[in-house]
């Protein structure tokens, strides 16, 4: 169980982010078409997970802009920003924004929240994801692991774009 805070308020999760060096954990999220995303989709690629609790708030939607706009110079790279929203909301926001160099994958229907150990457990929060960014290389090992210590903070963008190999 981690803590983190929401605007000074401490909240927990349901873990711990996997460590850098060791093999991604496996992962199921639905997309927006509703079919399944797998880590293994994402193989040879470097993938950045931008997990957020939810697209519809100021921090959630300014770091999804800022990784669409950066993942333009990151070659071989997928910037997969995931939330327990529903697909179509995920899909709404980034049509609307015109986001186009990000991909979206919800955790409805599956447990990577448990699995990523970024489910906030207590709190007006709870059930949503903790705000994190999680790189992983091409071989499938974590290159990079972040749990932003206040939800309401935005991430280390720079730390997450220097972790591409």
């Amino acid at each position: 169980m981690a803590t983190i805070s929401l605007r000074g308020t401490e909240i927990h999760t349901s873990g711990e982010l996997p460590s850098v060096g060791t093999p991604a954990p496996d992962f199921l999220l639905i997309k927006s078409d509703l079919s399944e995303a797998r880590l293994g989709d994402y193989a040879g690629k470097n993938l950045i997970l931008n997990i957020y609790p939810s697209i519809d708030t100021p921090t959630c939607a300014q770091s999804t802009r800022v990784f669409n706009e950066q993942a333009t110079s990151m070659e071989n790279t997928v910037v997969l920003c995931v939330s327990a929203d529903l697909p179509f909301a995920q899909s709404r926001f980034c049509g609307a924004e015109g986001l186009e160099n990000v991909a979206t994958g919800s955790t409805f229907r599956s447990g990577f929240a448990l699995d990523y150990g970024v489910q906030i457990v207590d709190g007006p929060l709870q059930g949503l994801t903790a705000r994190a960014v999680v790189v992983v290389n091409p071989q499938g090992i974590i290159s990079h692991a972040e749990l932003v210590p206040e939800i309401a903070q935005e991430p280390n963008y720079e730390a997450a774009k220097n972790a591409i190999v």
